[in-house]
C-alpha cells in the first residue's frame, strides 16, 4: 500500500500555486510546508512537491503519478483547473477499459512536464 509519493519540481513556489488550484477539486489542501518541500493531502501527506532546481522532465520520461477522484466530475474539475493555471492536457477527461473495470481519468502535464493522472473508478 503507497503512502504517500514525491515529485521534483523546478520552481517550488509555482509548482505549489498550480497544485493548490489543481488539487483543490480532488479535496486536497497544502497540509505541511517544510521550506523545500511542499504536502498537499486531505489530512495528512499524500503528494509532496521536492526542489530540485534545474530539474526539468519530459511526457516521455516515465514519470507517472496517479490520484483517486471521487467523482467524474472531480476529474474534469482537477483537468481544467491544471489547464487553466498552465498545465497541459495529456488526455481529456474519459472512461476507459481498465483491467478490473472501466475507469475515468485525466492525464496533464504539470509545469515541470510530471505526468499526473486523476482517476475514479465504477463500482460495478
Amino acid at each position: 500500500m503507497i503512502d504517500h509519493v514525491s515529485i521534483a519540481v523546478s520552481d517550488l513556489t509555482a509548482a505549489a500555486h498550480f497544485y493548490d488550484r489543481a488539487l483543490a477539486p480532488l479535496g486536497m489542501r497544502r497540509v505541511a510546508d517544510r521550506g523545500r518541500s511542499i504536502a498537499f493531502g486531505k489530512t495528512y501527506p499524500e503528494l509532496w512537491l521536492n526542489l530540485r532546481e534545474g530539474y526539468r522532465t519530459d511526457a516521455g520520461s516515465g514519470h507517472h503519478v496517479c490520484l483517486r477522484a471521487p467523482s467524474e466530475a472531480a476529474v474534469s474539475a482537477f483537468h481544467d483547473a491544471a489547464i487553466e493555471n498552465g498545465g497541459k492536457s495529456d488526455r481529456g477527461p474519459g472512461s476507459y477499459p481498465g483491467v478490473i473495470n472501466t475507469y475515468h481519468c485525466a492525464f496533464i502535464l504539470d509545469l515541470d512536464g510530471n505526468k499526473i493522472e486523476v482517476a475514479t473508478f465504477s463500482r460495478s
